[in-house]
């Protein structure tokens, strides 16, 4: 993420947080450095290990409160892969009109933008006489790699 939309992140979660009645703590500030931090998607217990090297007294409740803060406040999404965890998705706010093509397999997820989907959606919703308020497209499949030889090394346990 450029600087200039990390500050501005920053500074979202920052205006955020009063309107909650609650304020930055160290806790946050190094949940959310770890979020800024990266652009894969990830779960909860990944986003704890990752912060916990930023701030070792990070606790689970603690991560799992920030990320609801964090979804909350328009910066991530919860994406349900159909898995008995969420993972999110940092890449939200700088592209919130973009879509997953998700392996079921090994759980490969691939970010796409498309003018072409998004005209069809206004298209769909003009004529069916509805008003957009979020988009959401996941697309569901098996990657080349598990397509030609039948299995996939990145296969999860």
């Amino acid at each position: 993420m450029p600087i200039a939309a990390r500050r501005a992140a920053k500074r979202q979660f920052t205006e955020f947080l009063p309107r909650k009645g609650l304020r930055m703590t160290a806790q946050r500030r190094a949940i959310l450095d770890t979020v800024l931090a990266t652009s894969q998607h990830f779960t909860a217990e990944q986003l704890l290990e990752w912060s916990q090297k930023r701030n070792r007294s990070l606790s689970r409740p603690t991560v799992y409160r920030t990320l609801s803060l964090l979804t909350e406040c328009g910066l991530v999404r919860e994406i349900d892969l159909g898995k008995a965890y969420r993972f999110y998705d940092p890449n939200y706010a700088d592209h919130p009109n973009h879509s997953h093509i998700i392996c079921e397999e090994c759980g490969k997820i691939i970010e796409f933008e498309s003018d072409r989907v998004e005209k069809l959606e206004d298209e769909l919703c003009q004529r069916l006489g509805f008003t957009v308020k979020a988009r959401r497209l996941q697309l569901t499949g098996s990657c080349d790699e598990f397509r030609k030889s039948g299995i996939c090394t990145k296969r999860e346990s």
